[in-house]
């Protein structure tokens, strides 16, 4: 979360990191279960009363809703339940717990009426949406209700065990909390959530922290312009307003790719040779490659950006939507989760992100000639109008970092002035047209007021 305090540009930066339970996988078993059967429970009391008036609560004060649906089914001294049934079949539930799983029943019933009534605006032309009363949910552990730390490393959950609840000691493990001691001593934590990974249970920490955000002038500024490709994975600039490249990098792993396109085209002949779910286990191996492919490269982007010490990460604003094959799929999933890691990891070293429109970057030259040809036997060169070969990523990184400082250059000049600018200069006036050699001549004819 980007805001501002005091004049200066800051950022939340919210990390988590989980922590793996050792040698207790069964020790959760039932405490899962009464979890969901609670929740399962709470979502039929929400949408049974949420016409009755906690539907108009819930849009004004959700603390106010968390407190209205907790009296409606727990019983105190001063006030009676209306669904006793409850404290009947879930005897001793934690209040911490009972709040947080009101919270998500809550969630789940507000997400579904909008969708229904999104469906009944739309003319019920779709299939009518279903509120799911079972959920694979899982409880986070409240600090002194229901996690506590011990000195020797271990920690207390409180668990339901021989229908009580009580607390038990579980083993994490030693290099997780070592990590967490290390990097995150003092940062604030957010009570543990239980999650389950490749068939394995962990304890998953929140930490929150912020930071001060560059805010230099435009014509001080140092960006780093990346282009997300194909032929290599990142296309790296470290550019300047005056349009001077310091250095360039190409960030490339094309032992994943080939790992990753290999389990593609097994998954391919499996579904020829026995059907639609014929190659469902090599997509799956296909899917966690690109997972992996993803953080490494925005890590390895991220180091790049820090050791050279910029301002600002500028990439494209890419477009998710619309029907796209398995393989159109895999890359923008990679790339969506590419930008995801470097803005994390950027706001966490004070660098602030900034996007710019994709439409043209790779097609037009840097130099300004025109459009360019792509290389039929390389597909990672190009050819400009004038002859010239050039790299097509580094030549769409040029473009997207020349849109940047384009944009902040004419943020603060006038309309009669920009407009005297478009005369001069036609590719200012649409910005989908500009590339790198628009950002020199802008300088040229900027340069004495700046």
């Amino acid at each position: 979360v980007i805001y501002k305090e005091g004049g200066k540009r800051m950022a939340t930066v919210v990390s988590s990191y989980c922590t793996k339970v050792i040698g207790e996988e069964k020790v959760f078993r039932e405490t899962i279960a009464v979890y969901r059967n609670a929740l399962s429970f709470l979502i039929k009391v929400v949408l049974a009363e949420w016409d009755n008036g906690i539907g108009e609560v819930y849009h004004k004060s959700k603390l106010r809703t968390n407190r209205a649906v907790e009296v409606l089914v727990h019983t105190t001294k001063n006030s009676f339940a209306q669904y006793p049934e409850f404290d009947m079949l879930f005897r001793k539930y934690p209040s911490y717990l009972r709040r947080a799983t009101i919270a998500e029943a809550l969630g789940a019933v507000s997400s579904y009426r909008f969708a229904h009534d999104a469906w009944e605006e739309t003319g019920k032309k779709d299939k009518e949406p279903k509120l799911q009363f079972s959920r694979s949910s899982l409880p986070t552990f409240y600090k002194d209700n229901m996690y506590a730390e011990k000195p020797d490393g271990t920690v207390l959950l409180k668990l339901y065990h021989c229908n009580d609840w009580v607390w038990v000691p579980v083993t994490l493990r030693k290099q997780d909390t070592d990590y967490i001691h290390e990097h995150w001593a003092g940062h604030n934590a957010s009570a543990p959530k239980l999650v389950k990974r490749n068939h394995r249970y962990a304890l998953c920490f929140s930490f929150e922290e912020k930071v001060l955000l560059e805010s230099k002038p435009v014509s001080e500024q140092t960006i780093l312009a990346i282009d997300l490709g194909v032929n290599t994975d990142a296309a790296c600039s470290v550019m300047r307003s005056d349009g001077t490249v310091v250095e360039r990098k190409f960030i490339d792993f094309p032992t994943e790719k080939d790992r990753m396109y290999t389990q593609l085209h097994r998954a391919k002949r499996g579904q020829r040779e026995n059907g639609h779910k014929g190659g469902n286990r090599y997509m799956r191996k296909a899917v966690r490659i690109n997972e992996d492919h993803a953080k490494k490269i925005g890590t390895a982007i991220a180091q790049y950006a820090i050791s050279k010490y910029v301002d600002v990460i500028v990439m494209e604003h890419l477009d998710f939507s619309g029907r796209k094959s398995k393989e159109q799929r895999l890359h923008m999933w990679r790339k969506r989760d590419i930008q995801k890691i470097v803005e994390h990891q950027a706001h966490r070293a004070g660098i602030r992100i900034s996007h710019v429109n994709p439409w043209g970057t790779s097609r037009l030259a840097f130099d300004g000639s025109g459009w360019v040809e792509r290389d039929e036997r390389n597909a990672s060169l190009c050819t400009f109008p004038t002859g010239k070969k050039y790299n097509c990523d580094l030549n769409a990184s040029y473009n997207i970092g020349a849109r940047y400082f384009i944009r902040e250059l004419l943020k603060p000049v006038s309309v009669t002035e920009r407009s005297l600018l478009e005369a001069k200069i036609p590719s200012v006036k649409r910005r989908t047209m500009s590339t790198f050699s628009t950002l020199i001549s802008l300088n040229a004819v900027l340069k004495p007021e700046l």
